[in-house]
């Protein structure tokens, strides 16, 4: 939500795409640094704890997205809330990867991976459909500028947000009852600053002495190094007018198209990732989710270069990378499961994801100006070039012949 969301909400309020991406791109940051705090949530509470705990601090975020929206400095308030919510579900994701890992033996853990990364999707699809649908429905409604007297667009988003966040306390209470209480989720306390200092530094020394290090750092940065920089300027290329190289869509179509189409085909290709991986194991289906997750940005280059008016082509169009995306990104999920293994799982997890983030915070951080200077077409055509990194790296990476497979 925080990635998505903003982007769409941030291009109706007329913010320019380098602007955009610039500064949602530094919302990538608590995830870049989150493995720094990860071993606090190693050595203390339940990972229960601080998932129930982390949604409540999101609720209240998403509030005061909510409150600042209608302001005249709505810019800087609501990027700080957004920080505040980045930091809260950096944190969270930190937990809920550990939760997995406690509850989930290895082969589970390959089984269910399609079915979490798609559910993953499907959450920041909710936010890219769902709720962009709700904005949209909100802003061309033009009651709520009659009732509140302010523009109907930053109300209308407002309305949004506050809904959003009376959902997630809600959910919160919900999981504080009903989540499940893995027997290996133990209570811990911390004794003292030096005993999570001292296993701070243990957890960071563990991970960072693994065999060909400098490889895993270089597939978890670069693997995802072309969708880096697609995923600020999908959204913006669909609602810009077509003088402008965009597609002219609605702020309610967008949101259409993410939210039903979009989220069929990310179930299908998560959800089949993760049945393959689990039959045939990582290292034959790796290539396989490669070129899944690559390719497919193809069809950006096809619709900036004809234009189409034809709703379903744009649909279409949209469904196939997303289609790509949820099959091919099991891969860069498993690896992680892979080199995360061992008594630190949780941290070494989060440190993966961290460095992930690293890989999409600083060329997202540069996309708007890229595109603004190149223009729609010529910049996803650099999107396919900077595909091959990944290639590469995936040639380099070594991974146990069964890892993943389901073992009798």
């Amino acid at each position: 939500m925080v990635m998505t969301v903003s982007v769409i909400m941030y291009k109706r309020l007329d913010i320019s795409n380098t602007e955009i991406a610039f500064y949602t791109s530094w919302l990538y940051l608590p995830w870049v640094i989150k493995p720094f705090w990860s071993p606090l949530v190693e050595l203390i509470k339940t990972k229960r704890w601080w998932i129930v705990t982390m949604q409540l601090f999101i609720g209240a975020s998403l509030a005061g997205i909510a409150l600042t929206l209608p302001t005249t400095f709505f810019f800087k308030g609501t990027l700080a809330f957004f920080w505040l919510l980045a930091f809260s579900s950096a944190t969270q994701d930190i937990s809920i990867d550990g939760f997995y890992m406690l509850g989930l033996n290895e082969n589970l853990q390959a089984f269910f991976v399609g079915i979490r990364n798609t559910f993953y999707r499907v959450a920041m699809i909710t936010g890219q459909g769902l709720l962009v649908m709700l904005a949209g429905y909100f802003e061309s409604s033009g009651w709520l500028e009659k009732i509140v007297g302010v523009k109907q667009i930053p109300v209308a988003w407002a309305f949004t947000f506050a809904i959003t966040a009376v959902l997630f306390i809600v959910l919160a209470i919900y999981h504080k009852l009903f989540l499940p209480l893995p027997k290996e989720d133990i209570h811990k306390t911390a004794n003292n600053l030096k005993e999570v200092l001292s296993g701070f530094g243990e957890t960071i020394k563990a991970y960072f002495i693994k065999k060909e290090i400098w490889t895993i750092i270089g597939f978890l940065l670069l693997y995802r190094l072309g969708e880096s920089q697609l995923a600020k300027l999908a959204s913006p290329f669909l609602l810009d007018i077509s003088e402008a190289g965009g597609l002219g869509l609605s702020t309610s179509q967008v949101g259409f198209i993410y939210g039903t189409i979009g989220v069929i085909a990310l179930m299908i290709g998560g959800i089949s990732g993760g049945w393959l991986a689990s039959n045939y194991g990582f290292q034959k289906m790796l290539w396989p989710f490669v070129f899944a997750i690559n390719l497919p940005n193809l069809v950006y280059v096809y619709l900036s270069f004809t234009q189409p008016s034809e709703y379903w082509i744009i649909a279409s169009s949209v469904a196939v990378e997303q289609l790509g995306y949820g099959f091919g990104f099991t891969a860069y999920t498993l690896y992680m499961l892979f080199i995360s293994a061992g008594k630190y799982k949780t941290a070494h997890f989060a440190f993966s994801t961290g460095i992930m983030a690293l890989g999409m915070m600083i060329p997202g951080m540069a996309s708007g100006w890229l595109q603004e200077f190149l223009g729609y077409q010529h910049f996803f055509i650099w999107v396919m070039i900077c595909t091959i990194p990944g290639f590469i790296m995936a040639k380099l990476i070594k991974v146990e012949k069964d890892f993943g497979m389901k073992k009798e």
